[in-house]
C-alpha cells in the first residue's frame, strides 16, 4: 500500500472534518466561498480531528493488509466530525443513510447536517456509525474498549485517548484493565495515547513530562510504548513513521496471541502507541497574527469570524484548498479511486463493525426459578411458615450461579470487590475472578477464564460493563448502594446514549444495564453515615421514561422474579435494590411472580380492612369497588416493608376497629402518572389502591421527596405522608437506624392513628403513649446492650384473627 493512498485518505478526512464544522453549502468549493456558504453558528472541535483521521487511515491499512477485525473507540470528546468523515469515506454512512449518498449531493448533506438544527451532534454519538463511546464526558474510552474486547477473541479494539482525557481518574484506573484479558479467550486492546499538547485552554501534563517519565509510567502499568512524533512541518514523513509503528504494535499483539498465558511468567507487555502530533495539525498556522496550529487556539474553531471578516473567509478557503479536494473527489463528488486502495471490505470496515452497531450476539439462557424458591411466610395469602427468613441476595446467588453456568461466554459479573460482601459468592462454584497476574498459594477463586471481574473502581467496572453490553453481550454490576453515586455521570451518559439510539433506525437493541445495589442504607451495621445514602434512585427516575426502571423487591422470591425479568429486557437501565441480611420471605414464588408482574399490590393478609381487596395473587388494581379503609400503610423496599407490616400489626391488634390497608410497591415507576411513564398506573387504578382521600402513610426506602415527585399529580397526593431516609445516620443497630429516621413501626403506627383522627380518643391516645414508650425503651436497650431488644429481634408476623 502506498504512502500516497494513506496521505490521500488523511487529507480527504481532514477536508471533510473542517468542511462539516464550517460549510452549509458548496461542499467541494466548486464556486468561490461566500458568507452564505458558512453556517451561522460554528460548532465543533477541529483540534483533535487530524490525529483521529491519521489513526483511522493507518488502521484501515492494517485491516486491509492483515484482514484484521477492528473496532475504533474515539476517546477525545469532540471527535465527531472526524468519525463521521471516515464513516462516509468507508461507504458505511451512505449505506445506512442513503440520503447522505456517495456523491456531491450526499456530501452537501453530510457537511450541512453537522451541529446543525435537525442534524447530528458534534460528538461521536449513537448517530455515528462505528461508535460505542460518545466522549462527551471524558475518561471512559479505554474501559469501554476493554469491555468490548472481553469474549471477542478475533477483535482488536483500537482506542484513541486524548491527552486531556488522560488526566481523568476513570482513565487512570483503566490502564491496568489488561489484567482482565486472557489472550486466548478475549480480544486485544491497542491504546493510542494522542499527545497533541493541549486541552481547551492550557497544556496537558502527559504532553509535558519527559519521555522517560512517561514511558516509565506506561511500563509500570504493563505496556511497551511504541512512539510516533511529528512536528508542524513533518506531514511528508508522518506516514512511513506511523506505518512502521503500527506494524510493530500489531506484530507484538500477534506474538502475545501465539504465546497465550500461563501465569506471571508469561505476563505480556502490551503495546501502546504514544503519538505526538501538533494540535490542529494542517489547519491555519496563524490567525490575526497569533499562532493557532500547534496551540490550544486550535482546540475548537480556528477561524471564528468567517461570515463577518472577509480575511477569515479567504483564509478558510485557502485552508480547505490546501487539501487539494480536486484530487480527492471525482467530478460526481464521490471519493477518488486512490482511496479504494485503503478502504476495507464492507465486512471489515470499522464504521460498519457489528460490535459497534448494537445487536445482542445471543440471547441469555435464563434458568427456571422454582429450584431456588425460598420458604415463605404466606402462600396464596394464607399462613405458610411464620419463621421463614432468608437473605435475598443469597437466594438470588443460587439462581445467578446457574445463569453463569448456562452462559459461559456471554455473561459477566462486575463489581468493586463486593461479590462476597453482597452474599453472591456462590457464583465461585462455577467461575472465578478473572486474574492474569501473579498468584499466591493463599489466593482463592482466581483464574484466567473467570467471568467475575472485580476492581475497586466503580468507574472501571461500569465502563467495562458498558463496553461489554454495547458490543452485544450481557452482564450485571453490583455495588454498595451509597457508592454507586460515584458513577452518577456515567449513568447519565449511558441513559442518554440508549435514548438517542432509539431514534437511530440502524442501531439494534443491546442488553439492559442492570444494577443490583445491596449493603443498602438501612443495613450498614459495621459502617456509618458515609455509607448511608439512597439518593441514586432520585437520579435514575429523572431520565427518559422509556429507559429507566427502579425495583424494590420486598423479599427473596420477589428478587428472584425481578432479576429474571430485568435480564430479559433490552435498551433499558434497571436498578434493583435488595438486602443481604436475613429478612422475612413474605411471598411464595408463585405469588412473588404475580406481585412483581403487577408492580404493586394490596396485601390483604397484612391488613384488616376486610374488604375483599385482592392480594398479590390477583390484580390489585381491581379494588375500586371495595370500601375504603380508614388508613393506608404503603411500603417500598425490604426494610420499610418489615416496619410497615409490623406497624399494621400493632394497629390491628391494639385498635381492631381501625381499618388498615397494606400496599407494597415493587416497581417504583408504577407510582408515576401513566402520562409520565409507561409503567405508571392510570388515575382510576391508582385511586382504587391508594383511595381518593384516606391518609397514606408511606414507608419508603429512599428520600421521601422522591415519592412526592412521582405522585404529585394524583388525586390524593395531599394525603401522602412519606417516611424515609431523613439524612440521619451513624453506626448503630438496625432498629435504631430506622428509629433515627422515623421509619420504625412505632412512628408509622403513631402517624397512621393520628392521621385517622384517633389520637385523642381513649384507646388511640393510650396506644400512642404505649408505642412512644416502647420506641424509647428500644433505643435505651440498644444503647445499653449494643443490640436491639428481643421484642424487636424476635418479632414475628401474626395473621389477622
Amino acid at each position: 500500500m502506498t504512502n500516497d493512498a494513506l496521505d490521500a485518505w488523511w487529507r480527504a478526512a481532514n477536508y471533510l472534518s473542517a468542511a462539516q464544522i464550517y460549510l452549509k453549502s458548496n461542499p467541494l468549493l466548486r464556486e468561490p466561498l461566500t458568507a452564505e456558504d458558512i453556517k451561522p453558528r460554528l460548532l465543533g472541535h477541529w483540534g483533535t480531528a487530524p490525529g483521529l483521521n491519521l489513526v483511522y487511515a493507518h488502521l484501515n491499512r492494517i485491516i486491509t493488509e492483515r484482514r484484521q477485525e477492528m473496532l475504533y473507540v474515539c476517546g477525545p470528546g469532540h471527535g465527531g466530525a472526524a468519525m463521521v468523515a471516515n464513516a462516509w469515506l468507508d461507504g458505511t454512512y451512505s449505506e445506512l443513510m442513503p440520503e447522505v449518498s456517495f456523491d456531491e449531493k450526499g456530501l452537501a448533506q453530510l457537511v450541512r447536517q453537522f451541529s446543525f438544527p435537525g442534524g447530528i451532534p458534534s460528538h461521536a454519538a449513537p448517530e455515528t456509525p462505528g461508535s460505542i463511546n460518545e466522549g462527551g464526558e471524558l475518561g471512559y474510552s479505554l474501559m469501554h474498549a476493554y469491555g468490548a474486547a472481553l469474549d471477542n477473541p478475533s477483535l482488536v479494539v483500537a482506542c484513541v485517548i486524548g491527552d486531556g482525557e488522560a488526566e481523568t481518574g476513570p482513565l487512570a484506573a483503566s490502564w491496568r484493565a489488561h489484567m482482565f484479558l486472557n489472550p486466548v479467550r478475549d480480544g486485544f486492546v491497542l491504546p493510542i495515547l494522542h499527545l497533541n499538547g493541549y486541552k481547551i485552554a492550557s497544556p496537558t501534563p502527559l504532553a509535558r513530562i519527559p519521555d522517560g517519565y512517561l514511558h516509565a509510567f506506561l511500563r509500570g502499568n504493563g505496556y511497551e510504548p511504541f512512539t510516533v512524533e511529528a512536528g508542524l512541518d513533518d506531514t511528508s514523513v508522518i506516514h512511513p513513521m506511523m506505518a512502521e509503528t503500527m506494524d510493530a504494535a500489531f506484530d507484538r499483539l500477534a506474538e502475545i496471541r501465539a504465546a497465550g498465558i500461563d501465569g506471571a511468567s508469561s505476563m505480556p507487555r502490551w503495546p501502546v502507541i504514544v503519538m505526538r502530533t501538533p494540535k490542529g495539525w494542517t489547519g491555519p498556522r496563524f490567525v490575526d497574527g497569533k499562532q493557532v496550529e500547534g496551540t490550544e487556539a486550535s482546540h475548537q474553531i480556528p477561524l471564528k469570524e468567517v461570515r463577518e471578516d472577509p480575511e477569515h473567509l479567504h483564509q478558510l478557503e485557502g485552508w480547505l484548498q490546501s487539501y487539494r479536494p480536486a484530487e480527492l473527489f471525482t467530478a460526481d463528488g464521490a471519493p477518488a479511486p486512490i482511496l479504494d486502495e485503503i478502504r476495507p471490505d464492507p465486512g471489515l470496515s470499522m464504521s460498519a463493525s457489528p460490535h459497534a452497531q448494537g445487536g445482542i450476539a445471543s440471547p441469555l439462557t435464563l434458568p427456571e426459578l422454582a429450584p431456588y424458591e425460598a420458604p415463605a411466610v404466606t402462600d396464596g395469602g394464607t399462613a405458610s411458615d411464620p419463621d421463614a427468613t432468608a437473605p435475598a441476595t443469597t437466594v438470588f446467588a443460587g439462581w445467578l450461579t446457574e445463569l453463569m453456568r448456562a452462559n459461559p461466554d456471554a455473561f459477566r459479573l462486575f463489581g468493586p470487590d463486593e461479590v462476597e460482601s453482597n452474599r453472591l459468592g456462590q457464583v465461585f462454584e462455577v467461575t472465578d475472578r478473572t486474574w492474569n497476574l501473579d498468584e499466591h498459594d493463599t489466593d482463592t477463586n482466581l483464574g484466567h477464564d473467570g467471568a467475575v471481574i472485580e476492581a475497586l473502581s466503580e468507574h472501571l467496572m461500569q465502563g467495562m460493563l458498558e463496553g461489554y453490553l454495547l458490543s452485544g453481550r450481557h452482564g450485571l454490576i453490583t455495588s454498595y448502594e451509597a457508592f454507586i453515586h460515584i458513577v452518577d455521570s456515567m449513568f447519565n451518559q449511558h441513559a442518554k446514549w440508549l435514548e438517542a439510539s432509539r431514534d437511530v433506525e440502524w442501531r439494534k437493541p443491546v442488553a439492559s444495564l442492570n444494577y443490583l445495589l445491596s449493603s443498602h442504607v438501612w443495613r450498614q451495621d459495621h459502617n456509618g453515615f458515609s455509607h448511608q445514602d439512597p439518593g441514586f434512585l432520585n437520579l435514575v427516575v429523572n431520565k427518559g421514561p422509556d429507559i429507566v426502571r427502579v425495583y424494590l423487591p420486598p423479599d427473596a422470591n420477589t428478587l428472584l422474579s425481578t432479576m429474571r425479568h430485568v435480564f430479559d429486557t433490552h435498551d433499558r437501565i434497571n436498578v434493583v435494590v435488595a438486602g443481604k441480611n436475613d429478612q422475612p420471605s413474605w411471598l411464595s414464588l408463585d405469588d412473588a411472580e404475580k406481585h412483581a408482574a403487577a408492580g404493586l399490590g394490596v396485601w390483604d393478609w397484612a391488613g384488616n380492612e376486610g374488604s375483599g381487596i385482592p392480594g398479590s395473587d390477583s390484580d390489585s388494581t381491581d379494588a375500586a369497588a371495595a370500601a375504603d379503609p380508614h388508613v393506608v400503610i404503603a411500603c417500598a423496599g425490604d426494610v420499610p416493608t418489615i416496619e410497615a407490616i409490623a406497624a399494621a400489626q400493632l394497629i390491628r391488634e391494639t385498635l381492631p376497629d381501625l381499618r388498615v390497608r397494606v400496599v407494597n410497591v415493587v416497581d417504583l415507576m408504577r407510582l408515576a402518572s401513566h402520562e409520565q411513564h409507561p409503567h405508571g398506573l392510570s388515575d382510576a387504578d391508582f385511586d382504587a389502591v391508594f383511595t381518593r382521600e384516606c391518609p397514606v402513610i408511606f414507608a419508603f426506602h429512599g428520600y421521601p421527596s422522591l415519592i412526592h415527585q412521582l405522585t404529585y399529580k394524583r388525586t390524593n397526593h395531599a394525603g401522602f405522608h412519606v417516611h424515609g431516609f431523613a439524612e440521619r445516620g451513624t453506626t448503630t443497630t438496625p432498629f435504631d437506624m430506622v428509629h433515627l429516621n422515623d421509619l420504625d413501626r412505632y412512628a408509622l403506627a403513631i402517624d397512621a392513628v393520628t392521621r385517622a383522627g384517633l389520637d385523642e380518643t381513649g384507646a388511640g391516645s393510650t396506644a400512642i403513649h404505649d408505642w412512644w414508650t416502647a420506641r424509647d425503651d428500644a433505643r435505651a436497650y440498644a444503647y445499653e446492650h449494643g443490640e436491639d431488644p428481643p421484642w424487636i429481634t424476635d418479632w414475628e408476623f401474626r395473621f389477622p384473627q
